[in-house]
This record gives C-alpha cells, sequence and structure tokens, in this order.
C-alpha cells in the first residue's frame, strides 16, 4: 500500500460500510460534493476484499477516478467505465459494483435502459450507491435504486406494485390526455427502510466552511435577437434567408425555442444550428478578462458559439483544463456531476437548464476544503427567458436535504437575490 492515508471520518465511514455491506449487501453513501465519496467507496470495497470492482460513473469523470484508485493502491483489480458503455463489460470475475451518481438509476414508473442492465447482471453482487442527491426531484427516484440489487429492501417487484403502497398517485392533463402522475411518493414511510442502508455526510461535517456566492449579470442582446423573437411568439415559425424554418406550434416548443433565441442560438427544423447573436459570449470573454472561467451552457450550438469568441483558449477537455490556462466550457447536463473544476477561479453560466437537480451540483464544481468563497455567474440577457426559468428552479422542493436532517445542514450558503439586477450595458 501507498502511504497515502485518508482522512479520519473517511476511515470512520469505511468501517461502518463494511458493516453494511456485510449484513444487507447494498451501502448508500449519500455523501455531499467533495466531501471523498469516490475515495470511501474504494476503501470499502478494499475492506471488503473485494477482487474485480466494477465502477460505472460518467465519462467525463473517469481520469478522477482513475486517479483516486492509483492513489488509494488497493488489492483489487478494477474496471472503470461509463454507464452507457456498460454492456461492454464481459467480465464473469467482476465480484462488487460501485455505482456513482447512482440517483440516475431512479427514473420511474419505468427503469431506464442503464438501470435494467446492471440489474440484468450484476444483482446479486454486494454493491455501494453514490450520490450527492439521492432523490433530487422526487421521493419516487428511490425505488428502481434499490431495484437493481436483488437484496433490495422492497418486496415489490415493479413500481406500480411498490407505488399502491408507497406514492399517492395524482392525474395531470398532459395535451389533450389525462396521465397518472407518480411523482408523490410517501416519504415517511420509506424513510425508515431504507435508513438502515445510507450513510450520510455533509460538507459542514467534513469541515467545509465554503460559501456560494451568486451573482446575475442582464446584458442586452441585439436588437435582432428581441425581433426574431417576438416575431416567433406571434406567428408560430421564422423563415432565414437561406429557408431554414424554425417552427414553434406548441407551448412546450415556444419555451424550447425562445429558450435558444434569447442566449444567441436557434435549432431550425432540419437539425442545423444557427449563430446569429455574440453578446453573451463576447460579454463573458471581456467582462472575466483575467480569470480562469468555468462555463457550463445549455445546448450544443453554444459551444460552437464560445469556441468561435474564446478561440485555442477554450478547452472541453479537464486534463487540459487544470494543466494549461486555458478556460473550460461543458454542457451543464454532461459537466455537472463527478468532476472538480477547482482550478478556475470563478463559474460562469452562458445559459441555465431547467433541472434543480443540475443547478445545485454544477454550482458546487469549485468547492474545496480550504475554499472559502466560491463564486457563480449567471449570465441573463435583458428582458429574455432565463430569469424566469431561475425563478422556476429556486422554488422546486429540494428533495435531497431531506436525506441529511438527521446531520448538520450543508455549510454552503447562497447569496443568490434575482430581484438585485445587474444590467451592462
Amino acid at each position: 500500500m501507498s502511504e497515502f492515508k485518508l482522512r479520519d471520518y473517511q476511515v470512520k465511514i469505511g468501517n461502518k460500510g463494511v458493516k453494511v455491506l456485510n449484513e444487507l449487501k447494498i451501502l448508500y453513501l449519500a455523501m455531499e460534493v467533495r466531501t471523498g465519496k469516490t475515495l470511501t467507496s474504494l476503501h470499502i470495497a478494499n475492506q471488503y476484499k473485494a477482487k474485480h470492482v466494477l465502477f460505472l460513473t460518467k465519462k467525463r469523470a473517469i481520469p478522477s477516478i482513475e486517479n483516486d484508485y492509483n492513489l488509494l493502491n488497493p488489492s483489487y483489480k478494477i474496471t472503470i467505465i461509463n454507464n452507457e458503455s456498460a454492456h461492454k463489460v464481459l467480465d464473469k470475475d467482476i465480484d462488487f459494483v460501485i455505482s456513482d451518481e447512482h440517483h440516475r438509476n431512479g427514473a420511474f414508473p419505468k427503469p431506464n435502459k442503464v438501470t435494467k442492465l446492471i440489474k440484468q447482471n450484476w444483482s446479486k453482487l454486494p454493491m455501494i450507491f453514490l450520490s450527492g442527491t439521492p432523490h433530487p426531484e422526487s421521493y419516487s427516484q428511490i425505488f428502481h435504486q434499490f431495484w437493481v440489487s436483488d437484496n433490495t429492501p422492497f418486496e415489490e417487484t415493479t413500481f406500480y406494485k411498490w407505488a399502491k403502497t408507497y406514492v399517492t398517485v395524482k392525474q395531470r392533463r398532459l395535451g389533450y390526455a389525462v396521465v397518472n402522475d407518480y411523482s408523490s411518493a410517501k416519504y415517511k414511510l420509506i424513510k425508515p427502510i431504507i435508513d438502515k442502508y445510507l450513510i450520510t455526510f455533509t460538507q459542514k461535517d467534513a469541515g467545509f466552511s465554503s460559501e456560494v456566492r451568486e451573482t446575475t449579470l442582464f446584458v442586452p442582446m441585439d436588437a435582432t435577437t428581441y425581433k426574431m423573437a417576438k416575431k416567433l411568439q406571434r406567428d408560430k415559425i421564422l423563415v432565414s434567408q437561406d429557408g431554414k424554418e424554425i417552427v414553434a406550434d406548441t407551448a412546450v416548443k415556444m419555451m424550447q425555442k425562445l429558450h435558444q433565441i434569447y442566449s444567441g442560438t436557434v435549432l431550425c427544423e432540419d437539425g442545423t444550428a444557427k449563430l446569429f447573436d455574440y453578446t453573451k459570449a463576447q460579454f463573458i470573454k471581456d467582462h472575466f478578462k483575467g480569470k480562469k472561467l468555468g462555463i457550463f451552457y445549455k445546448f450544443r450550438a453554444e459551444w460552437d458559439m464560445l469556441k468561435k469568441v474564446f478561440g485555442d483558449s477554450l478547452t472541453n477537455t479537464l486534463d487540459e483544463f487544470n494543466g494549461t490556462d486555458k478556460h473550460i466550457a461543458l454542457q451543464i447536463v454532461s459537466g455537472s456531476e463527478g468532476i472538480s473544476l477547482k482550478e478556475g477561479d470563478c463559474i460562469v453560466y452562458y445559459n441555465i437548464d431547467f433541472s434543480s437537480k443540475n443547478y445545485w451540483q454544477s454550482r458546487d464544481r469549485l468547492t474545496t476544503m480550504d475554499r472559502l468563497n466560491n463564486d457563480v455567474y449567471w449570465i441573463f440577457s435583458e428582458g429574455g427567458i432565463e430569469e424566469k426559468i431561475y425563478r422556476q428552479v429556486l422554488k422546486k422542493k429540494n428533495y435531497t436535504s431531506t436525506v441529511f436532517k438527521r446531520q448538520h445542514q450543508p455549510g454552503i450558503v447562497s447569496r443568490s437575490n434575482p430581484r438585485s439586477r445587474r444590467t451592462l450595458r
């Protein structure tokens, strides 16, 4: 073994975690971001005497996990692979599974493809689930996360059977149809059942004193952008000079197209993207001059926009970001989990996502135990749609905080105030 030493709390969690695994074969490490749940899980697998560990994660997180594995230097072999490639794993000697960001297996009422694959191939093995947000948007996300294992505490074999006991099923209108809404699970019934599988740990427990300081900056876009948005709302269709169509004939499509337009790009009906207003990207480059940036964007075309403005000073790979003075730009969905942007000076959002999970996870990418302040900036178009989305995201119920109620609340404070508007002209 190397001279590397775990933190005291990681050793304590490890000792408890092995006992849980020995008894129940499932351990859920609900540890907040940056508290070292990856290293802790690798340590527990070693203490459990695993011989070949399968570590399921996101593609961008693989280098970080490899570094942790090499740092710990455990006695077992490891296969680290992104969830989407899990079907390629053919090793018959795997005897232990670690599922990173395990909340992604919480889709309901039907499990997603990866979740079914995990159950099909490795359900009999001992498992560690990792997540700082175990059920970010609904307690109903719990069922399939445990369903992947034959050692699940729930007797029900399907979500629908489980819902008869654990969910208050409601109905809601979706277009012209009325559908069942299974999102209102009864946490008071669920919590006593899953508690014995969970080890929870917060940033405050780990000694973090970081403060997330959010600032919203409003930028006037080019007049053409506002004309496009107004015309689309009126006519439900736009036709460019080269004949490309942008159609918004439903409320959902209208919301999506306006979301794109107000940040300077739009996806046409034929699948091609239009880049027409570089105001936001240029503002970010000018306003944050001299700072190393971690930038999050929403739509793929926004990467092209940022790349054209920043040129060679912008990368989308973590190794290059960490090893050079380049900025990094990541799509919110793929970059919000499992990575650290601690080498950056601040996080800047080119656009915003509707997901509260992505909000809470992505804004915390700078956090380290020694860092006192994390500066997060939202760049919104003046008079656009982003501020409305931001307000809705902040209103969403935080289903994650209930996991940590028995312990201290996170040592992260938000000073975000959407009403404190700073308009840059």
